[in-house]
């Protein structure tokens, strides 16, 4: 009996990408088998990161980098990484950010839910510019000068959320951060592919960059990746490490500056976000095949499938398929799947049935459901094929 039937969880499609509820990518053999080889042995963490950390700086461009628990937590870090500096006691005290610069700066168009990450750091979010063009008030977007006005001697870094939209604002915000001697954390969780953005944000002079782990990339759903400054990295790293060692014995990643340390910081706020042997085997070995793999190949491949997936579809009342091409700010091909009024009750009873089925929503609405293939088996789209035609024909 499987760990699944043993558990009693079925197992589902998913069609509606690499999400964290659904448990993200689906590893390939050659990523399990690194996390199996680690699993096996015991290995000093902070030289396992360190090993890891000249890959993800030869992959990315950055000074170095660490394997994180997932984006939201490599966003704490960075945060804290910030915040603290080497300063130790700056370091034990947080969260608790009184009597040093705790103010990070974001754009008000930037702000999401995954602010409660800056915020666990001890970090206080100032606001700034205006929502005008999305409220359709106007057209003006965040303002060099805006930033400029919002820099005060409490600032400690400005967070920058990546999408394809805002991605070639980026250098104006480093000109006018860095011009005032402040860090900026880009946070590209989700903007993968293309492969090119690995190194697109080092390269424009992010000080720290985090990427997700465990959905295009197709390392373990637990991981992610935090790259940048040397001096911040090992921060971080100190920051997330156990602690508990003898200040007499203690032997530091090359990552960490052990002369700037006025002494051994105890278990610091990352301490919760430890990761694994396993995931940063795992991490290490999915980026090295995501940097090997043919992108336009991949992406003709899942076109071919959407293809005929489209064609099964066609004639279904009430269905109209539309194939979002690959371009070169979406890598991936998706459809989209018109159904009118009834999405909603298409999703539920999708979600439902045997196997289950999960549809992309950002659309539903609009009375649209999507199918991102990236999250799903060959052998399924006969299988999603079906479900989707009963579906229609029960919801009629």
């Amino acid at each position: 009996m499987d760990i699944l039937t043993q558990l009693g969880v079925p197992r589902r499609i998913n069609v509606a990408g690499t999400l964290t509820r659904l448990g993200g990518s689906l590893m390939e053999p050659e990523v399990l088998q690194a996390m199996v080889q680690a699993a096996a042995v015991s290995v000093d963490i902070a030289e396992l990161q360190t090993g890891a950390s000249g890959v993800i700086a030869r992959v990315t461009g950055a000074q170095a980098g660490i394997v994180t628990s997932g984006a939201a937590a490599g966003l704490t870090l960075a945060v804290a990484a910030c915040l603290a500096r080497w300063d130790v006691a700056r370091m034990a005290a947080l969260p608790d950010t009184r009597g040093m610069p705790n103010r990070v700066l974001m754009a008000r168009t930037h702000r999401n839910s995954y602010d409660h990450a800056i915020r666990l750091a001890g970090a206080r979010i100032i606001d700034i510019g205006h929502n005008d063009r999305g409220t359709g008030a106007g057209i003006r977007g965040l303002e060099p000068w805006e930033i400029d006005a919002a820099i005060t001697d409490q600032t400690a870094a400005m967070v920058f959320v990546a999408t394809a939209q805002t991605a070639d604002e980026l250098p104006a915000v480093l000109e006018v951060v860095h011009a005032r001697g402040l860090p900026v954390i880009v946070d590209a969780a989700a903007q993968l592919p293309p492969r090119s953005n690995l190194q697109r944000f080092i390269s424009a002079g992010a000080d720290l960059v985090v990427f997700s782990g465990g959905k295009a990339l197709g390392g373990p759903q637990s991981s992610g990746i935090l790259a940048g400054r040397r001096d911040l990295i090992g921060s971080a790293l100190v920051q997330m490490m156990d602690m508990d060692v003898s200040p007499q014995t203690w032997s530091p990643s090359s990552l960490i500056d052990r002369q700037a340390l006025k002494g051994i910081p105890h278990h610091g706020i990352g301490r919760g976000f430890k990761v694994g042997k396993e995931e940063i085997a795992g991490l290490v070995c999915a980026l090295e095949r995501f940097m090997a793999r043919d992108e336009d190949a991949h992406a003709a491949a899942l076109g071919a499938r959407l293809q005929a997936i489209t064609a099964a579809l066609a004639g279904v009342p009430g269905l109209s398929v539309r194939m979002i091409e690959a371009t070169q700010r979406a890598p991936i091909p998706t459809l989209e799947l018109e159904v009118g009024p009834r999405a909603l009750a298409m999703v539920g009873r999708l979600q439902t049935g045997d196997p289950p089925v999960h549809v992309g929503e950002r659309l539903v609405d609009a009375g649209i459901l999507g199918i991102n293939p990236q999250t799903l088996r060959p052998e399924d789209d006969a299988v999603l094929v079906r479900c989707i035609i009963n579906t229609c024909r029960s919801t009629e």
